[in-house]
């Protein structure tokens, strides 16, 4: 479906080492390390359980491993769907995390975990409601700390202006959420974000390009269109280090005043075909230290 609300222009981007921080590698300490799997998009096809059930086993075999952030596009497809296909989807799901899983998961929704069938608006169900009912989650965006680091779950889907596809933004409420958020933390605790749609992505300019065009259009379904609003955020509250994403199902690492945006791949890669483009199936892996630095990878599970 063609995903509208163009983003029009956005100054500065940067694509730079990452700056160094003021201690050296002798003197950080690990706190943490958390394995960052999104775009799992899970159905009774494609050998998708089993393959999921590899990267699931995989991640949980890498040394020391706190917990899951999941990114999102947790089921195949839920949009316009029918019940019953919706809830085998998730049954499947509830089925593989109690076999194959053992760590805390964290979730933000994706795109794909929202009912937006126009013919059951009336339901209790509809929109976002099923899928949180699903993960146990009482909010769409929430916070917690682990470690002496803050992690920080968006709400990053919302229905766009003609109420039938959606673009990324948080919304007014959830931007003075954030905002609040950020103000009641200290200054010395470092700050994880994780969105499903990217806030800040070069993946764009490489993905769905048409042909023979001399421009880039980044439309709002794939990026952010408060992305000005919420860098601006960030620049007032330097301890904000790393931002995640997925949504695109492409690798890439953006850095812009000294915050960190990786966009993480696709469990899935291209829809359980392989690669999507570069990118290979495959999760993050990131330790964070306790000076507020961390070191990430992008592990190939195949």
């Amino acid at each position: 479906m063609q995903r509208r609300s163009a983003l029009k222009s956005l100054g500065g981007l940067l694509l730079i080492p990452a700056l160094p921080f003021k201690s050296t590698a002798a003197d950080r300490k690990p706190v943490l390390r958390v394995a960052h799997l999104t775009d799992i998009h899970l159905k009774d096809k494609w050998d998708a359980p089993a393959r999921f059930a590899k990267c699931l086993h995989h991640a949980q075999q890498q040394k020391g491993v706190d917990f899951i952030l999941n990114g999102g596009d947790v089921v195949f497809d839920m949009n316009k769907e029918n019940l019953d296909t919706i809830n085998t989807q998730w049954n499947l799901w509830h089925k593989t995390i109690k076999a194959d899983c053992s760590l805390p998961m964290h979730y933000v929704l994706g795109n794909h975990d929202i009912w937006w069938n126009e013919n059951d608006k009336g339901q209790a169900v509809y929109g976002k409601k099923y899928s949180m009912d699903q993960l146990q989650l009482a909010s769409p965006y929430y916070s917690f700390t682990k470690s002496g680091w803050k992690f920080i779950m968006l709400d990053s889907v919302h229905l766009d202006i003609d109420n039938t596809w959606y673009i990324g933004k948080l919304g007014d409420e959830q931007l003075n959420w954030l905002e609040n958020e950020l103000k009641s933390t200290p200054v010395t605790t470092p700050v994880c974000v994780l969105s499903h749609i990217p806030i800040l992505s070069a993946t764009l300019m490489v993905d769905d390009i048409a042909a023979g065009s001399n421009k880039w259009e980044i439309l709002g379904g794939d990026m952010h269109t408060d992305t000005n609003k919420i860098i601006d955020l960030f620049y007032r509250h330097p301890n904000v280090k790393l931002c995640l994403s997925g949504h695109i199902h492409l690798r890439d690492k953006v850095v812009y005043n000294n915050v960190t945006y990786i966009c993480n791949g696709a469990v899935s890669g291209a829809w359980w075909e392989g690669n999507k483009r570069e990118t290979a199936p495959g999760y993050g892996l990131i330790d964070f230290y306790d000076d507020g630095s961390f070191n990430e990878q992008y592990v190939n599970y195949g």
